[in-house]
């Protein structure tokens, strides 16, 4: 028999055995929890057909019918589960959307194949009310602030390594923010599963310690931060490192320069309304001249104007500039830890 988990002891066992998400790929694929694997019951025609039967015929005729069009694909599915599991350790925690007839269906059947089994009481609908519930815990956020080009990625990553406790908005949604964001980038998650993503983040931050973020508007790419989340780093306290234009474009021609020039004229034209179509189609012309460095010019000017500009709303929460002498971020990184330590009582607001 399968023992049935409540959500905090079920997300605990899932940092040691697999998570098996026994929704349709449709299901699946809108949002999960992340790391679990994906083997339906019901896939997604035949999710509609058994849906279509309950409404009309009621449950018996829906689980006749879902039986007779998958129960030829129980063996499948036990390999599959098999394969997951890798032959160690026979046990697994399974799911539905409310921890139903399905995910109870992949239970026996996995039960009797000689797994332990363990199900999520209330399935996937109680692991997203939890999930949002995350972002309106307390949390000590200092934000990273700077202008396009500072490095502010890099330096997060640096922070992580040394152990500091960081939210990478970009790195969860796969966009670097801007009109440029997606190059390189693997795609989007739905905006659902960038939630889930983000709350497992925010579940496991020590309250008592700082929380740092970039310097995002609430759109990240097609992603939006969960507007409890969004209203801590509007309040929060940003350091601001100031790096050269010099060093950013730099930085930015490293990043950027390697794309070719069709790829970033397209990119271009999405600011065309921003820019002034004037502007772009100057700067697009440098591109197709390869040009590259006098078109980044043109485009710097319009993110840096627009940075001052979303910096200057920022009501009520404190910024501290800090001078770089460079664009290097293991350096920088260690700056903002040093101006932490002087002036930290003053920076961290708790929420």
């Amino acid at each position: 028999m399968a023992e049935v988990l409540e959500i905090q002891a079920f997300l605990s066992r899932a940092h040691q055995h697999p998570v098996i998400d026994v929704r349709s790929p449709l299901e699946f694929n809108k949002g999960h929890i992340p790391g679990a694997f994906n083997i339906p019951l019901l896939n997604d025609e035949v999710r509609v057909q058994v849906g279509t039967a309950y409404k009309k015929k009621g449950h018996h005729a829906a689980v006749k019918l879902a039986f007779e069009l998958c129960g030829g694909d129980f063996y499948k599915m036990i390999k599959e589960a098999e394969l997951i599991c890798k032959g160690q350790d026979k046990t697994i925690l399974v799911h539905c959307w409310r921890g139903g007839l399905r995910s109870n269906t992949m239970a026996w059947m996995l039960s009797l194949s000689g797994f332990r089994v363990y199900l999520l009481k209330g399935g996937y609908k109680v692991f997203r009310n939890w999930a949002l519930a995350q972002f309106d815990k307390p949390k000590k956020v200092v934000i990273l602030g700077g202008r396009t080009g500072s490095g502010k990625t890099d330096i997060l990553k640096v922070l992580a390594e040394r152990g500091e406790q960081v939210i990478d908005l970009e790195g969860v949604a796969h966009h670097k923010g801007s009109a440029f964001g997606s190059l390189g980038q693997p795609a989007q998650p739905s905006n659902e599963h960038f939630e889930n993503q983000l709350a497992l983040i925010c579940n496991a931050l020590d309250p008592e310690r700082l929380v740092w973020v970039e310097n995002e508007s609430r759109q990240v790419g097609s992603n939006i931060v969960p507007a409890a989340l969004f209203e801590r780093m509007r309040a929060a306290s940003t350091i601001q490192l100031n790096v050269s234009r010099e060093d950013r474009m730099i930085r930015i021609l490293e990043e950027y320069g390697k794309f070719p020039a069709e790829q970033l004229a397209e990119k271009t034209l999405l600011l065309s309304k921003r820019l002034g179509i004037q502007k772009a189609n100057e700067a697009v012309s440098l591109l197709r001249d390869d040009n590259v460095p006098m078109w980044l010019e043109i485009v710097l000017d319009y993110y840096d104007k627009n940075y001052d500009y979303g910096m200057s709303q920022r009501s009520g929460a404190s910024v501290f500039l800090v001078p770089a002498p460079n664009g290097n971020a293991e350096e920088n990184a260690t700056l903002v830890l040093d101006f932490i330590k002087v002036n930290g009582n003053e920076i961290v607001k708790k929420f």
